[in-house]
């Protein structure tokens, strides 16, 4: 009725399967413990804590304005996707024809076209929402930063406490962004519906194991490990 195939079906739950498998592999899983994201996560945190005994505090500032720049510029690059992709809704009579002539099996009916660059808008979406709550937190980040006192004898105890709480938002924003991203990530999975269910399952497959293999034996999980603060978190 939608014109959609046993197969189309069958991608589309294996690639809702996919991500919500990989968000529970390294978010809410215990092997999640070993990801490169929660090594990050500690940095973060030891990071609060070196800021506590600096008085001048620039590098922190520049780093804090880096984070902030690049979440903008993915939260930018969402909202461009999202007015492509509503562009591609209004040329379904130029763009079918193409599909058409390729040898990927039956072309898509323009209801089924509209509903799959529906669903691409959806996932872009979802990621603009990610990248701006994560600037937002960022943003709190920054003026939790700023609270921060310098560590003396008197203020030992208030000084960590007021610095673990922006480590805590550190981390909560560091999630959000990776959310984001690992959205981008599934949308380059996602085109290849637009081509062939198989195509999308086989994009789907490529786009989960590159992620994974970022995240638990990439060389920049290695590099990470290297600290001797992370050797003891991932021990």
């Amino acid at each position: 009725m939608l014109g959609f195939t046993i197969i189309d079906y069958a991608a589309l739950a294996f690639f809702l399967a996919s991500w919500l498998g990989y968000h529970a592999a390294v978010e809410i899983s215990p092997a999640g413990q070993r990801s490169l994201n929660r090594i990050m996560d500690q940095y973060r945190h030891r990071w609060m804590e070196q800021l506590v005994v600096r008085e001048n505090r620039i590098v922190d500032t520049t780093i804090l304005a880096s984070l902030m720049n690049g979440t903008a510029f993915f939260a930018s690059t969402s909202l461009i996707a999202i007015g492509g992709v509503l562009a591609l809704m209004r040329s379904i009579d130029t763009v079918l024809p193409l599909f058409a002539g390729l040898p990927f099996g039956e072309p898509p009916t323009p209801l089924a076209w509209e509903l799959k660059v529906i669903g691409l808008a959806v996932v872009f979406v979802y990621a603009f929402f990610k990248f701006a709550w994560s600037y937002r937190l960022f943003n709190y980040m920054a003026i939790m930063v700023g609270s921060i006192p310098v560590l003396k004898a008197h203020n030992h105890d208030e000084a960590l406490a007021v610095a673990r709480q922006a480590g805590l938002m550190n981390a909560v924003a560091g999630k959000h962004f990776n959310r984001g991203q690992r959205a981008f990530f599934f949308s380059l999975a996602y085109l290849g519906w637009f081509v062939s269910a198989y195509l999308f399952m086989a994009a789907t497959a490529g786009v989960l194991y590159v992620m994974w293999r970022r995240q638990f034996i990439s060389d920049a999980r290695i590099a990470a490990l290297s600290g001797t603060h992370a050797k003891k978190t991932d021990s």
